[in-house]
């Protein structure tokens, strides 16, 4: 008989040992391995390195300069001034427009209006309607604002700045294609493209507003850098 019972008490150690042993080794694999794996918007624009090491996953590697859009200060729609690219800790949905548009800036408007009303309750979640015109003033800008309901609430800004040459911010800074209409100078030449801005304000996607699924990308682009944000800097969010 014994021959018999040491084996199967050994075999019963063995299967008690798994059971007990192997959750955890998996736990502790996963929170090593798997942790910093998830999904992450590209991030567009030049890049170079700065001659400096940081440390990632107990790895030194070159520390790399992104692009970042550089501030601006910027007039609202309501004659407030609104300082853009200076907070990190607000995700940006801006684009281009100006009022003599009767095409796509319309157009760009009312989509902006739906996603301005989507994600009226992210408090980091702001959007920017640019104008490239000098002459789009504040009572321009409260013209086109008044097609609209409660801006503010939803952290809609309409904006622009005479003195600013805003085409050539928006070519060199937002990376978009915006130029007067070389056979009439009261026209302009934009983008159609909404771009996404991070917390550090850099651009993270472009998304033709011509194409009903690219906008669809948008909006699931932007929780997923809200989650992105969250995740590296859970206390700036959460302060916003």
């Amino acid at each position: 008989m014994n021959p018999v019972i040491r084996p199967m008490k050994f075999s019963k150690i063995i299967i008690l040992a798994i059971v007990l042993f192997v959750p955890g080794f998996l736990y502790l694999l996963m929170e090593n391995l798997g942790r910093h794996e998830y999904v992450k918007l590209p991030i567009y624009g030049q890049k170079s390195l700065s001659g400096e090491m940081r440390r990632v996953m107990g790895r030194e590697v070159p520390d790399t300069l992104y692009h970042q859009l550089k501030p601006l200060q910027l007039t609202n729609w309501d004659g407030r001034p609104v300082s853009w690219m200076q907070s990190d800790s607000i995700i940006s949905v801006a684009h281009l427009i100006y009022n003599a548009d009767s095409a796509f800036s319309d157009i760009a408007l009312d989509y902006m209006d739906r996603l301005a009303t989507k994600f009226a309750s992210k408090t980091s979640v702001h959007l920017y309607s640019i104008t490239v015109d000098p002459n789009d003033n504040v009572a321009v800008l409260q013209k086109m604002a008044n097609r609209f309901g409660d801006l503010e609430r939803r952290k809609w800004h309409i904006v622009g700045n005479p003195s600013i040459d805003m085409l050539q911010y928006a070519r060199e800074q937002m990376l978009l294609n915006a130029s007067r209409d070389t056979k009439d100078s009261t026209k302009f030449l934009i983008d159609d493209q909404i771009i996404l801005i991070d917390g550090k304000h850099r651009i993270r996607g472009f998304y033709p507003l011509s194409q009903h699924t690219e906008l669809k990308r948008l909006e699931d682009e932007i929780k997923l850098q809200l989650v992105e944000e969250v995740r590296d800097n859970p206390m700036r969010v959460e302060k916003s």
